[in-house]
């Protein structure tokens, strides 16, 4: 278990809801340089578990991203050259890439989302409010990992039967579009079967408890404050222009005021807040154990 990963589930729900939220709204590129740097420290931290894999797929949808605006958005003075009786533009290159880098950090905090806010989590969140909610965003969580082994193994299982050669490209695609029908097919089938179980159950017919219980600890309402402290103060700096900047049609300077730096170092702490805590935590132990091995045996 991760340090982070001990705070009640409230407290986690709503630091990701606050980080995603600010992260999308303060398109200024020190803070998304910020979100993009402490995204990766984070996944590396808390999600190391076919981070590569995941890395790649990052960089392939910066690069897509980035090529794309610039080949529909044709806003901006800085014209790099024509293509097509269309120009490039440098501000819209660069808007791309901006959002890119944004979409990228997006994506490795949603990462570190689902690997800490498990489904009973969820469930504990959501239960009592809207069960069908919580039911509906739980099989999801538990479906994406389900449907990927259920696949690998309807694969193996087409191969095992002589079903699936790759020498012919036609018959590859065939196959693959034979096995993602039978996984349309589980998937639907699963579902359905899953929530009638849950209905015979009694699921969602009186009020529920939690099968995990999570207790709202002074670490909880220490963290919960931080976060008031920083969300609300990096809000009004937003809301004031401090950190303003503009692509189009001529980029702006970057805000280097006193107000925009103090913006920058609280929203640098607020996204390396998991990260903090778990050296926090190894330190913590790193100390505990040297103290157990240099005390004099009895």
């Amino acid at each position: 278990m991760k340090a982070f990963d001990s705070y009640n589930p409230i407290v986690l729900f709503v630091y990701f809801l606050t980080v995603t939220v600010i992260s999308m709204f303060a398109f200024n590129p020190v803070m998304i340089a910020i979100a993009l740097m402490s995204g990766v420290l984070s996944t590396l931290t808390l999600a190391r578990e076919g981070c590569g894999r995941f890395f790649i797929y990052a960089v392939f949808i910066f690069i897509v991203t980035s090529a794309a605006n610039p080949v529909f958005s044709h806003n901006g003075v800085t014209v790099l050259f024509v293509m097509n009786d269309n120009p490039v533009t440098l501000e819209a290159v660069l808007y791309g890439v901006a959002m890119g880098t944004l979409i990228c950090a997006i994506l490795m905090l949603m990462r570190i989302f689902t690997k800490i806010m498990t489904g009973d989590k969820m469930l504990y969140i959501m239960g009592s409010a809207s069960p069908k909610l919580a039911l509906l965003i739980s099989m999801t969580f538990r479906f994406i990992p389900l449907f990927h082994r259920q696949a690998v193994k309807t694969e193996r299982t087409q191969r095992a039967l002589g079903r699936y050669t790759e020498e012919n490209a036609i018959d590859t695609i065939r196959m693959k579009l034979k096995i993602f029908s039978m996984m349309t097919t589980w998937g639907l089938e699963n579902g359905i079967v899953t929530a009638d179980s849950m209905s015979a159950r009694g699921y969602g017919t009186g009020r529920r408890t939690s099968f995990s219980v999570y207790r709202f600890r002074k670490t909880d309402a220490f963290l919960l404050a931080v976060l008031a402290v920083f969300a609300g103060t990096i809000a009004f700096l937003i809301a004031t222009d401090a950190v303003k900047f503009s692509y189009y049609p001529k980029m702006s300077w970057i805000a280097h005021t006193p107000a925009a730096i103090v913006c920058y170092v609280l929203y640098g702490l607020m996204c390396l807040l998991p990260v903090i805590n778990e050296l926090e935590e190894k330190i913590k132990w790193r100390y505990l154990e040297s103290r157990i091995l240099n005390s004099p045996t009895v």
